[in-house]
């Protein structure tokens, strides 16, 4: 019998936890902004001291928070603006906004004692850059113009691509190896007037973000960094303009409500002039830029948001009236925002990106255009299964057109005939998921996966060359060239000549060792199909 007591007794010890009823948790949700404009805030830290926890908002604004069933005081935070101290009482599920209202201080002396752009220590992200718009206009610049680009410059691990070339590096890689994202879409230069100014109006952003390191899951494409920048979404309280007169430039932004508190709408340009100048010193050369953003977004009802972004630029370079260099990027994108649940929030995107490069030498008599247009369905959902524990999962699909040239005279006394080079097609397709996990109060981890596909469509025509060598080796002049075609193919569209598929596994993790320091690691795996080859010769 005391043996039979003693088993008994050991069950129901191992069966206790499962026995016992689980603490009852209930869910906040909300969406953080500020209070002049209805603007949303991305990376509030809602906090709860009590606790030790806490969560930061998404791209849009948009937290989500589960807690155990009490009373809670819940202290809001983002830079730039003044603390927001909320006593919330956890007893149902419910949906709260806040709002955030801008510091006005005036101050004798300022000391600085701390990094204000710093990230929490106890998050496993690394090697990211958060910049805000305010800190980049206080940046001091070229001839006035406040610049994203060369601001990043100024970070450790990025170096300007080079006098008189567009882009940037990030620690060795190269121009092409950057994914940069404006609203989602892909931007192809990044760069105005041969790197001197960048694509992007300050005026307009509302977010940067670097990734040099540890890129999360739903990022991929590119090798080297992820520059993820949005716009605003437009003053839904009232309206407002504001603009400068620089040495070079000059930029207009207006922003108001369409329907208050419920929708909005945002357009901004940019322009050079100095150009204008140049015929007074008997210059007949040109060289300016030019560019427009825009925005809309309309909230259908607490669970449904959407928004209309485009951006639209060009830059024009001619000596005298021989040469003529046009070249930009255009962006369309249209975001669905849906709440399924309090803890489960997605965003569909449909986006278009163009990059458009032309030419017309008209001491030869042609005009040369060509470009890279590719179509964009994303799908990201985020779930807040709870405050240590967040899943972001999605699909990605892009279908590319390349455009190697199109050659069309100019005039009717051109000898040039039209001729278009062979265009390619190409898709890529990615899946991930992603996940953000609080083991410990001192350890964090961020671990996901993601699955690309690339697939190189068939084209109108396609050389065959004798042993599948395009190239071959010239062994009395000890350089390589072009081999001679032994025929053409003509393969359907839908055939495919190619494709890739690579598994690419991310992993981040934090080790906190008090609330100055902290060990971080990460692991990152990426696959990039898309190159850009130049010829300097």
């Amino acid at each position: 019998m005391p043996l039979a007591l003693r088993r008994l007794s050991t069950l129901l010890i191992i069966l206790l936890p499962f026995l016992v009823p689980a603490q009852e948790k209930f869910t906040l949700n909300g969406v953080i902004s500020e209070a002049s404009s209805n603007e949303t805030l991305i990376g509030v830290t809602i906090a709860i001291p009590s606790l030790r926890t806490g969560v930061t908002t998404n791209e849009y604004g948009f937290f989500s928070l589960t807690l155990p069933k009490g009373t809670y005081e819940l202290q809001i935070s983002y830079l730039g603006y003044q603390d927001l101290i909320e006593t919330v009482t956890f007893d149902r599920d419910q949906k709260i906004n806040f709002q955030l209202a801008e510091k006005a201080e005036i101050l004798d002396e300022v000391v600085l004692t701390e990094n204000v752009e710093k990230l929490n220590i106890s998050k496993p992200q690394m090697s990211v850059n958060n910049l805000s718009v305010q800190t980049i206009k206080n940046i001091p610049v070229v001839l006035g113009e406040a610049d994203i680009i060369k601001s990043l410059i100024l970070l450790p691990g990025v170096s300007n691509a080079g006098e008189g070339a567009s882009g940037f590096n990030v620690r060795g890689g190269a121009a092409d190896q950057n994914l940069i994202l404006l609203d989602e879409a892909t931007i192809f230069n990044s760069s105005h007037l041969f790197g001197f100014f960048s694509v992007f109006n300050p005026d307009a952003i509302k977010d940067v973000k670097l990734f040099k390191g540890g890129i999360p899951a739903r990022y991929g494409g590119r090798v080297s960094s992820v520059l993820e920048i949005f716009q605003k979404e437009g003053n839904s309280k009232e309206f407002k303009m504001n603009g400068g007169i620089g040495a070079v430039a000059s930029r207009l932004l207006a922003e108001g409500p369409i329907i208050k508190d419920k929708a909005a709408f945002l357009i901004g340009g940019r322009a050079s002039y100095a150009h204008l100048f140049l015929p007074l010193f008997d210059i007949d050369n040109t060289a300016y830029f030019y560019d427009l953003n825009t925005k809309l977004n309309y909230k259908l009802n607490d669970n449904n948001s959407l928004f209309l972004s485009g951006y639209f630029g060009r830059d024009v370079f001619a000596i005298s009236s021989s040469f003529e260099n046009i070249y930009g990027n255009s962006v369309l994108n249209v975001r669905w925002n849906h709440l399924f649940s309090d803890k489960l929030f997605s965003n569909l995107s449909l986006i278009y990106s163009d990059f458009y490069y032309g030419l017309e030498l008209d001491f030869v008599g042609f005009k040369w255009n060509s470009g890279i247009q590719n179509f964009n369905v994303k799908y990201d959902l985020k779930h807040y299964l709870s405050d240590r524990f967040q899943v972001n999962y999605g699909i990605n699909n892009i279908y590319y057109t390349f455009n190697p040239g199109k050659i069309v005279p100019n005039s009717p006394g051109s000898g040039i005939l039209e001729e278009q080079l062979i265009k390619k097609y190409a898709n890529e397709f990615a899946a991930y998921v992603d996940v953000e996990h609080t083991l410990s109060e001192s350890l964090s981890l961020e671990y996901g996966l993601r699955l690309s596909h690339f697939i190189r469509f068939g084209q109108d025509e396609l050389n065959v060359y004798e042993n599948d060598n395009p190239v071959i080796f010239d062994p009395f002049l000890l350089v390589y060239k072009e081999a001679t075609p032994i025929g053409t193919v003509s393969p359907g569209r839908g055939e495919q000549l190619a494709s890739f598929t690579n598994l690419e596994p991310r992993l981040s993790l934090a080790y906190t060792l008090n609330s100055q320091q902290s060990i971080k690691a990460s692991y990152t795996r990426i696959a990039q199909y898309l190159h850009l080859l130049s010829n300097t010769s």
